[in-house]
């Protein structure tokens, strides 16, 4: 069967979902849609029906699904070139980490692919900058993480990880982590006395562990901790970073200026993997050439990419936008919860939120309410178990949300175990 064969022999959604799981390693537990088209906050399944995104690829395309001055700029690229490798320059690399140190307030930015690979090269950064700047013993560096952390699953990442399904049989695990209690500063201070602790390495509010938002001032006394005791400050904004919270970065709401920032996701609107750490020169400037890279990393095309989604969160105001109706989607979920035995607790900042269901997390209660919201046009996901986030492209409009909460309220006031 040639190509453009088997591309037309998908008929149906069943069609493509035996596929994948014959030939697909089964490393997902997909929503049983297919989907083959995406505008805006809508997406459509092979059968033709249109659905709100209420996931956003994890926030990936915060500007919406194939906006078209991303597709353009990229279509344009790709045209003239995609790929050289670090081996030699490329006309747009240049422009682009110039463009994201001007947009974040950094001196030097260094591009991956995907957000794994940036938090990797955040520790090995962290690492190095603690050997040759701090005068910590070779290989005793200590990285401070975080309970609940999400930062990706390499072996590396994992081994700070506190979730079992990431952990379990992946063993053994990297040394160099202490993992302490999120949100609690006095764990906190404790564990940066520690004269071989190089960094400290956190997610401004927790995504997938069902959008844990830490107490105002959390985040600013973390940063005044890494001074005091001379530990760098890691930031992983992948998920919470580009205008998804409110602000451009979620830790602006507070004021935080990170010593690496960590970003990825939604720094190409979706269109192809780019991710970036960000870091002034004596962070950045500890690795040398051979010491780490990509052969795909700060490629032309994902240059170009870069600088056009980020101009467009700039120019449409969508840190604005998802500011003001994340304020109007937690009314209508609180509003919701007051009346519906489901709902325990709303939470979130921006139009990254979460509903809690008042089920355990072992039940399935979750998974079927989402199913309930795609009978009714609206894709949503639970994580860990029963938190179903709720994030949609951040073009969306006020009339928009109130229909989708109203999908929402109908599917919860309705449903029955």
């Amino acid at each position: 069967m040639n190509f453009n064969t088997m591309l037309s022999a998908i008929i149906s959604s069943q069609e493509a979902i035996e596929l994948e799981g014959k030939f697909g390693a089964h490393n997902y537990h997909p929503l049983e849609v297919v989907l083959n088209k995406g505008k805006g906050v809508y997406l459509w399944d092979i059968e033709g029906k249109r659905y709100f995104d209420f996931l956003s690829a994890y926030s990936a395309v915060n500007q919406g699904h194939c906006h078209p001055r991303i597709i353009n700029a990229l279509i344009a690229q790709a045209k003239e070139l995609t790929l050289t490798s670090r081996a030699f320059y490329n006309d747009k690399l240049g422009l682009a980490e110039k463009y994201v140190c001007d947009t974040f307030g950094y001196n030097k930015a260094l591009f991956m692919n995907s957000g794994a690979e940036a938090n990797e090269t955040a520790i090995k950064l962290a690492r190095k900058w603690g050997y040759t700047y701090k005068g910590i013993p070779d290989n005793e560096a200590v990285i401070v993480a975080v309970k609940k952390n999400f930062h990706g699953r390499t072996t590396a990442i994992i081994s700070a990880s506190t979730d079992p399904s990431a952990r379990r049989g992946f063993g053994p695990f990297m040394p160099g982590f202490e993992i302490v209690d999120y949100d609690n500063v006095d764990v906190l201070e404790k564990a940066l006395a520690n004269p071989n602790v190089c960094g400290l390495w956190i997610e401004p509010i927790q995504g997938e562990a069902g959008v844990y938002v830490p107490h105002d001032g959390y985040l600013k006394t973390a940063s005044a901790l890494c001074r005091k005791h001379n530990v760098l400050l890691m930031m992983d904004e992948i998920q919470t970073g580009i205008a998804r919270t409110g602000k451009m970065l979620a830790s602006d709401h507070e004021e935080v200026h990170p010593d690496l920032l960590i970003l990825g996701k939604a720094l190409s609107g979706g269109v192809l993997p780019i991710s970036v750490v960000l870091a002034d020169d004596e962070i950045m400037l500890v690795i040398k050439p051979g010491e780490h890279g990509s052969t795909f990393g700060g490629n032309p095309l994902a240059a170009s990419v870069v600088m056009e989604a980020l101009q467009v969160v700039k120019d449409e105001n969508l840190a604005a936008n998802a500011e003001r109706l994340g304020v109007v989607f937690r009314d209508r979920m609180n509003s919701l919860k007051a009346k519906s035995e489901w709902i325990t607790l709303v939470r979130g900042k921006g139009l990254l939120n979460a509903i809690v269901i008042n089920d355990s997390a072992q039940s399935e209660t979750a998974w079927n309410m989402c199913l309930k919201f795609a009978e009714h046009g609206l894709l949503a996901k639970p994580t860990h178990g029963n938190i179903i986030r709720l994030a949609p492209p951040l073009v969306i409009t006020e009339d928009q949300v109130h229909e989708c909460c109203d999908i929402i309220d109908q599917c919860v006031m309705n449903f029955k175990k």
